[in-house]
């Protein structure tokens, strides 16, 4: 359903001038949560990058979300009035486990050797888990042939990153850590179409809320089983990774999710997701001008690929299963 323009919801008896200067201010507000949702999320790979210099890779991201959680959701219980049930706890937490232990978590993981940039053209393939995940439930859409074609081609450039070792005389991406963002981006589209499925409360923020909370706090568990508690050394971390972990819950997911849910109630949901295919452009460009990332000959045709086959699956004339599900950011950016 299309979102009624200005005109359409403001009163006949409105000042024209009126009328004017709130269409006027809803554009400039569109530009604005359109730029924040290109730029600031595809800039979270890179403060990941920074944040994991001298934190603790696994307890990052549980800090960021878990203070998220805990900041956002006593503020929006007492703003919706919304009591979540035990179904609804039940989906945020396999979701949140999903998306931000698996998917999220897995980002930090890989990027300690794979470059943020890279590691944002790989996170792409999300909108390749959702279409397939989809298409395989019970009941599932079948994907049109376009898009089982740009299927195809995205995994072939996911192939150019990880393939020969010497190729064009660049290095392949560290298959470790390119294996472990496939899982965390497949782990992201599972968690997606799984909120699509099940019951979350009507207030997408709560949700999100209720999913850091968990998520964070099973981040800490794991983090803290894995050894990660012997490494945290408070004096130890740097100013610019205190910045980064500071940036990551202001920005990335206060001003950027806030844009988001905006963007999803004024524009279509086919346009929010062009996000997909810009963040990666973004990261990899903050990648080389901000950490000396390389954008090897490798690394730019497996982009023109990979990003070639997600605008082909956002852009596809069906019902989306990217669209459907999207709930959240991707991985880097949640």
């Amino acid at each position: 359903m299309s979102t009624p323009t200005v005109a359409q919801s403001t009163n006949k008896g409105a000042p024209a001038a009126v009328v004017h200067g709130t269409a006027k201010r809803e554009a400039i507000l569109l530009i604005l949560a359109f730029a924040a949702v290109y730029v600031i999320w595809g800039s979270t790979y890179l403060a990941i990058a920074v944040g994991i210099e001298s934190f603790p890779t696994l307890l990052l991201p549980a800090t960021r979300h878990l203070i998220a959680g805990l900041v956002l959701y006593p503020v929006l219980r007492w703003k919706t009035g919304i009591r979540p049930t035990a179904g609804q706890w039940r989906t945020a937490i396999i979701t949140g486990l999903l998306l931000l232990l698996v998917g999220n978590g897995g980002v930090c993981l890989a990027e300690r050797t794979v470059p943020s940039g890279v590691a944002a053209l790989l996170v792409a393939l999300v909108s390749f888990w959702m279409v397939l995940l989809d298409w395989l439930r019970p009941g599932g859409l079948h994907p049109a042939p376009r898009v089982v074609a740009s299927l195809i081609l995205g995994f072939g450039g996911l192939v150019l990153l990880v393939g020969p070792a010497h190729l064009g005389g660049s290095e392949r991406v560290n298959p470790t850590g390119a294996g472990i963002l496939v899982v965390g981006s497949f782990a992201w589209a599972w968690g997606s179409i799984y909120s699509k499925h099940h019951d979350l409360p009507s207030s997408p923020l709560l949700g999100v809320a209720m999913q850091s909370l968990a998520g964070g706090t099973a981040l800490w568990m794991v983090g803290l089983l894995a050894g990660e508690g012997r490494q945290l050394h408070l004096a130890a971390i740097s100013v610019r990774s205190w910045i980064a972990l500071a940036y990551l819950i202001g920005f990335g997911s206060g001003i950027g999710f806030t844009a988001y849910v905006y963007l999803l109630k004024k524009s279509s949901a086919a346009r929010v997701g062009t996000y997909a295919f810009v963040n990666p452009v973004v990261a990899l460009f903050l990648g080389w001008l901000g950490a000396g990332e390389t954008i090897t000959l490798r690394t730019a045709l497996a982009a023109a690929v990979i990003l070639t086959a997600v605008l082909v699956v956002i852009s596809a004339p069906h019902k989306n299963p990217i669209e459907a599900a999207e709930v959240l950011p991707n991985p880097g950016e949640a």
